[in-house]
């Protein structure tokens, strides 16, 4: 059964441009089906798969027999596993300038050959990023008529709705977004699903690409990362822990964040002299990987983690802008800026519609139009100091703009 992606709305708008589609993601997103699915609403396409040796070979070392066999009786050409092509966008590029084919390709840009196509084809193709599955995304599998309410809820949403998609929620936090994952009927069959997505990051994607001899620095960075999320990175103390230089430990959390397991997250500042400048916030990409990785599946309400989890989740709602952290070198902080402008703080427990002194720092500076309190206890809005804050649930914070 095919549940429709965010993503798919954002494509059709270009199927009737000459770019070509690139879809990316990690392992196990829906990267397949999704072009799968475009494959069934075009005339006359081919769908061809990388993993097909003799197909790659043919590709690499006779372009014109390629498209003479494969591209030129076609209309729309659909390309899976196109990362593990050799020179692919020398001759991606080569076909896009030669024939009028409309082309997709899909791949992992955690390898280097999907990046490496990407310099060849500049001006030519169109890039979308494909994640696990978001949590309106997945709410829309559980339950469609809770998220018609969801996609239109604002400050009025009610508290009987609100408790009823948090029950989702919880689920979502401690399992992820993964299809597989959602689909699992039990929760032991989620927990093998999350352990063997962990072990193809770390056996077949990260350790080939990254060429590593000792996993065991790897397997030491990445649960170091999951028990600090949130947390500011401070490069001296990570790299002492597990044992290496700070260039080796970038070059690490580099291909983490290629292999979309990690995002960096730097911080927003205009004062050098006052504010952090450079020491990231790491977080990732998908929630319930995190939980496998540290073992640790306690439902949200007994977790001394809640907060930082909580974080990371809006962190993933938020992913399509442009987000960065603020904090003072005295240690004043505010979770998430978008934009440049935008302050929200999370909250897990919130006694009142009261902001901290550091949100008061923020909105004094920076006096921005509009800003956020994402937590469980109150809706609504305050001003401070001209500033209007808005109290919102958690789930909410995809709306935030």
């Amino acid at each position: 059964m095919y549940y429709k992606r965010d993503l798919e709305i954002k494509i059709e708008q270009y199927l009737d441009s000459s770019e070509i589609i690139a879809i990316f993601g990690p392992r196990q997103v829906g990267k397949t089906t999704l072009l799968k699915e475009f494959y069934h609403k075009v005339s006359n396409p081919i769908f061809l798969t990388f993993e097909d040796i003799e197909l790659k070979v043919l590709f690499e070392e006779d372009i014109k027999s390629f498209i003479a066999l494969y591209i030129e009786p076609y209309d729309h050409i659909f390309i899976d596993e196109f990362q593990y092509a050799r020179m692919g966008g020398k001759h991606l590029k080569y076909i896009y300038d030669t024939t009028d084919k409309k082309i997709f390709i899909s791949g992992s840009s955690a390898m280097e050959l999907s990046i490496n196509a990407v310099k060849y084809l500049a001006g030519r193709i169109f890039v979308f990023n494909l994640y696990s599955f978001s949590f309106g995304e997945f709410l829309r599998v559980k339950d469609k008529n809770l998220y018609k309410l969801y996609i239109n809820a604002d400050e009025n949403i009610s508290i009987p709705i609100s408790k009823k998609i948090y029950t989702y929620l919880d689920e979502y936090l401690i399992y992820g977004g993964y299809p597989r994952v959602i689909l699992s009927k039990s929760v032991k069959e989620k927990k093998e699903v999350l352990k063997n997505l962990l072990s193809i990051y770390l056996l077949k994607d990260i350790k080939e690409i990254a060429k590593i001899a000792d996993e065991t620095k790897m397997y030491k960075l990445i649960k170091a990362l999951s028990l600090q999320i949130g947390g500011v990175v401070v490069y001296n103390d990570l790299s002492k822990l597990i044992g290496v230089n700070n260039t080796q430990l970038k070059e690490y959390l580099s291909i983490f964040e290629k292999a979309f397991l990690t995002k960096t997250v730097t911080p927003f500042f205009t004062n050098k002299k006052l504010e952090i400048v450079k020491n990231p916030k790491i977080f990732f990409f998908d929630i319930g990987l995190r939980n496998v990785i540290i073992n640790n599946f306690f439902k949200l309400e007994d977790r001394v983690d809640k907060g930082a989890m909580l974080e990371n989740f809006v962190f993933r709602e938020l992913i399509q802008k442009d987000v960065k952290y603020y904090r003072t070198k005295n240690g004043a902080e505010v979770d998430f800026i978008i934009n440049d402008t935008t302050p929200i703080e999370v909250k897990s427990n919130l006694s009142s519609m009261k902001i901290s002194k550091s949100y008061h720092h923020f909105l004094e500076n920076y006096k921005p139009k509009i800003a956020y309190v994402l937590n469980y206890n109150y809706i609504g809005n305050h001003k401070y100091n001209g500033v209007i804050v808005k109290f919102l649930p958690h789930f909410l914070a995809s709306q935030i703009s």
